[in-house]
């Protein structure tokens, strides 16, 4: 994909670009120039937009929980008879 600077120092984001990053108009971008050339853009999104990013895929575990499983990490793996 490409795309022409305008006189205005303006170019357009390709339509597969802005559907990928989902943006819309109004939005806001960052521009990061890595070593060796390499231009990342990133939109600029508020900390409420990554709620729920990250699911669970499982229970959270209880203290007791990790009490035993660091007691069985100490014995070597043997189970604790500690209750």
């Amino acid at each position: 994909m490409e795309s022409a600077v305008t006189v205005k120092g303006q170019a357009t984001i390709p339509k597969a670009v802005r559907d990928h990053l989902r943006l819309k108009p109004g939005d806001r971008l960052k521009f990061f120039i890595l070593p060796g050339g390499t231009v990342l853009l990133l939109p600029k999104l508020p900390a409420s937009a990554l709620k729920g990013f990250l699911k669970r895929k499982r229970a959270p575990v209880s203290l007791e929980e990790m009490d035993r499983a660091i007691a069985e990490g100490a014995s070597g793996g043997k189970k604790s008879s500690r209750r």
